[in-house]
């Protein structure tokens, strides 16, 4: 039997669900395509819809007021306070008495898990990075066999509830808009858990075999700097000698860079001023091409037997740093000079890894990226302002500074009690959850500006401006219409054959643009083909926010995969291979236990 939906009626009726359709493909491909920031289609997908007409102004601006979209930006509130408390740092910090590589690796993903449900899956991912990565280091671990575990944990865990990540309550929020009754706080846990059950045991069974063993190197290995960081000895003769660094202007006219002066026993990092003398030693950063044409023109010696290693830079006034470009950074997007980073910062940016790829050259004209690894040559004072930074995650130096108890309670009792208001209906979920912004604040928590700096605004306008797009499936008829035409092939096998079909479209899509967007696109479809096969729409909901909110196979499907992706040394390969048979597990896994939790 095939299910039909009913005719739409009038030419332009059709001709409204053709242009949504248009408005819909052209924002998924700028979505793969990754031309366009997210936000910045979002924006653009609003400002079409309501010139085309096909959505009022009202419709077009109910993404900045609905109820998901500010719950979003509150948890991302409530997310920051409980990183910056140090609440989650000291829970890390206990895992790092783990000696074994698979136990380890177990527990870690439990509480990535367990603190996801909650929290916002990247903040925690944040903060477990530095901690997982020192602990590889010191016991000898492989970070590659544990950092692609984490991402996935923290994306399990964030299916568990509703507040879990913002996919589940914009597909939430969609179903309300559809006058559906959407989802209680817990309602997903079940069916949470025991996908989770199944990524665990397919990772503890075959991530030691399939994971790549990659071990922690040098930071002066991994970023080659022995390839342009070389030491120039000041010979007799030389034109230099009188002129101080800034006087020579070795920067300007061979692109040389002066990290350090070594005269005797003396080392003067960053020197300007100084005057050089012969026999002063210059640690220079340039291509080797610029430090050889400087060694000929200005007489100096290159030192031969001069290796650059990290312990170099231990327990010196400047360090080498390694940071993280995180998702909803003000960073994205910019570049080095166009932000004034090195000025603002006292600090040098070194080189910048990127999937495999080290870049050296003309660093200040690079657009920064999510996931981006800055290597940093750092002052130590600047250090704490660092480790600070909302933009920046910093992987290799560690803060060793006590947790204030009062402020790590205070962070935890005020997510407790968001969570345990909202599960026992005392309060609507957005209401709990700005209450618990204002008692931060209100117990010195957080200030005032860090609330405004802990919401990921990128992700935000994004929500603001695709939840329009929803409305305008459903108004113009394009849901129904794509509906009509999934059915047609599909709609002989029943609703458990279309259930898999939707999860398997979602999953798809989501590996290769935003699970938001896969998630606006799909939870439309999602109710038209329900309620024209007379089944239930939550079930098919159900299985779109699973989908769109676990994505294992590519590395630029969600964010926690871009995170780990440079840092763990990762191939675009290994989540493919790694990846992929765990995406088909959750669909069978999910297929099969939906229907029991939410009936067809």
């Amino acid at each position: 039997m095939i299910w039909r939906l009913a005719p739409q009626g009038k030419r332009g009726v059709e001709l409204q669900a053709f242009l949504t359709l248009g408005v819909m493909v052209v924002a998924a491909a700028l979505w793969i395509s990754e031309r366009l920031p997210m936000d910045v289609v979002a924006m653009l997908v609003l400002a079409s819809l309501l010139i085309l007409g096909l959505v009022t102004p009202t419709e077009a601006l109910s993404g900045f007021s609905s109820e998901a979209t500010i719950t979003v930006a509150a948890m991302f509130v409530l997310s920051s306070a409980l990183a910056r408390s140090g609440a989650l740092r000291a829970m890390g910090d206990q895992l790092s008495r783990i000696r074994q590589t698979w136990l380890f690796t177990l527990t870690v993903m439990i509480c990535l898990g367990a603190m996801s449900a909650f929290i916002n899956n990247t903040a925690a991912l944040a903060v477990f990075l530095p901690v997982v990565l020192a602990v590889a280091a010191r016991n000898h671990f492989s970070a590659s066999k544990i950092l692609i575990p984490m991402s996935y944990a923290a994306q399990m865990g964030g299916v568990c509830t509703l507040i879990g990540t913002s996919t589940n309550l914009l597909v939430n929020s969609i179903a309300q808009e559809h006058g559906l009754p959407g989802f209680g706080l817990f309602e997903f846990a079940p069916l949470g858990l025991i996908t989770m059950a199944a990524g665990l045991l397919y990772v503890g069974l075959l991530g030691p075999l399939w994971l790549p063993d990659r071990r922690a190197t040098e930071l002066t290995e991994a970023y080659g700097l022995n390839k342009y960081i070389a030491e120039l000895r000041v010979m007799p003769g030389s034109p230099l000698i009188g002129q101080s660094v800034t006087e020579a202007k070795l920067a300007d006219r061979y692109g040389v860079f002066i990290l350090e002066l070594l005269r005797g026993d003396t080392k003067i990092w960053s020197p300007r001023a100084q005057s050089l003398q012969i026999g002063d030693i210059l640690l220079a950063r340039g291509d080797w091409d610029q430090l050889s044409m400087l060694k000929d023109r200005a007489r100096l010696q290159l030192e031969p037997e001069f290796q650059l290693k990290d312990s170099r830079f231990r327990g010196q006034p400047l360090r080498l740093v390694e940071a993280m470009i995180t998702p909803g950074s003000r960073l994205t997007g910019q570049n080095l000079a166009a932000v004034e980073f090195e000025t603002r910062h006292t600090m040098t940016v070194m080189a910048i890894h990127r999937r495999g790829e080290v870049l050296r050259d003309k660093l200040r004209d690079v657009t920064l990226n999510v996931g981006d690894l800055l290597l940093l040559l750092s002052p130590e004072r600047e250090l704490a302002a660092l480790r600070n930074n909302q933009n920046l995650v910093v992987l290799n130096e560690r803060e060793n500074g006590k947790v204030s108890v009062r402020i790590a309670i205070s962070a935890l009792s005020v997510m407790a009690g968001v969570v345990g208001i909202a599960s026992a209906g005392w309060l609507p979920i957005v209401a709990a959850a700005i209450l618990g912004c204002i008692a931060l604040v209100l117990l010195g928590v957080l200030k005032p500006e860090e609330v405004y700096d802990s919401i990921d605004w990128h992700v935000i306008m994004l929500l603001a401006g695709v939840l329009p797009l929803g409305v305008a499936m459903q108004n113009s008829g394009a849901a129904s219409m794509i509906a009509e035409q999934t059915l047609a092939i599909f709609g002989h096998m029943g609703p458990l054959a279309m259930l898999a079909v939707i999860y398997l479209l979602t999953a798809i899509l989501t590996e290769f643009m935003s699970n938001n967007g896969a998630a606006v696109l799909m939870s439309p479809l999602a109710i038209a083909t329900a309620q024209a096969m007379d089944s239930n729409p939550s079930a098919f909901l159900v299985a779109v926010i699973f989908a769109a909110s676990t994505s294992f196979a590519t590395p630029v499907g969600y964010q926690t995969n871009t995170m780990v992706y440079n840092a763990g040394g990762y191939r675009f390969t290994d989540f493919i291979r790694f990846g992929t048979p765990l995406v088909l597990l959750f669909w069978g896994v999910a297929v099969w236990f939906i229907p029991r939790f939410w009936p067809l």
